[in-house]
């Protein structure tokens, strides 16, 4: 994989650059407490479907700066940046879990970014009593503690604009659910599939990560789904 660096909204953001330069793009995000590497069974398929794949570490997360301040909203702004430095518009965007609040935010916000939307089990964020987590004693983390109780407080309380955003998404979307084993409520996925103009949901029974359960079966919606639409 092809690290790079680049100066984005004031941080430092590390990225995977895979792929020929002049090809599609295909932007990929994170859940929180991952990095890019995540991705590693999706990326080189979509290279080998004929993709640029830029995959990014978020802010507080592996190689990208630490940075003292965490939000979706601020990682939107992150990403949004790095693309516009990048040259880059028209990406097809595949995220899971932070990383896809992440990606509603840009889509709703710069459709010019965005030509296609691929969203893993979850949903903006909702009421829920969600207790903050404690770092785990003696234990070196790949990523800023800070960004877990700042995200987890922010995925607790309902962010009605962000729902109401849902509905400005003009681009095809993917919802991926992960079915009953998921934490993810999915009535709570059903609405956002209801707010999305042109949403696809499928389920796969593999919980909240699908792409790591259910590898082959993820990776043939995403790439079965693009097909017609790229």
């Amino acid at each position: 994989m092809a690290r790079q660096r680049l100066e984005a909204n004031g941080i430092e953001l590390a990225y995977d650059d895979l792929g020929e330069a002049g090809a599609p793009p295909a932007v990929l995000l994170h859940a929180l407490g991952e990095a890019a590497e995540d991705w590693s069974d999706l990326a080189p398929r979509l290279v080998a479907a004929g993709h640029r794949v830029l995959a990014f570490d978020l802010r507080g997360h592996a190689d990208s700066e630490w940075a003292g301040s965490y939000s979706s909203l601020v990682m939107a702004d992150d990403v949004v940046a790095a693309l516009d430095r990048l040259g880059v518009h028209a990406a097809v965007v595949v995220a899971h879990s932070l990383g896809g609040v992440v990606a509603f935010r840009l889509a709703a916000a710069r459709p010019d970014l965005v030509s296609l939307l691929v969203v893993e089990d979850v949903c903006p964020p909702y009421d829920r009593d969600r207790p903050l987590p404690q770092r785990p004693d003696g234990v070196e983390l790949p990523f800023d503690w800070d960004v877990v109780p700042a995200i987890a407080a922010e995925s607790g309380v309902t962010d009605a604009a962000a729902w109401e955003a849902l509905g400005a998404i003009a681009v095809p979307t993917l919802l991926v659910a992960g079915g009953p084993s998921s934490h993810v409520p999915q009535e709570r996925l059903d609405e956002v599939a209801a707010r999305i103009p042109d949403c696809t949901m499928v389920t796969i029974d593999g919980g909240h990560h699908v792409h790591r359960a259910e590898p082959e079966a993820f990776a043939g919606a995403v790439l079965g789904w693009l097909g017609p639409h790229v």
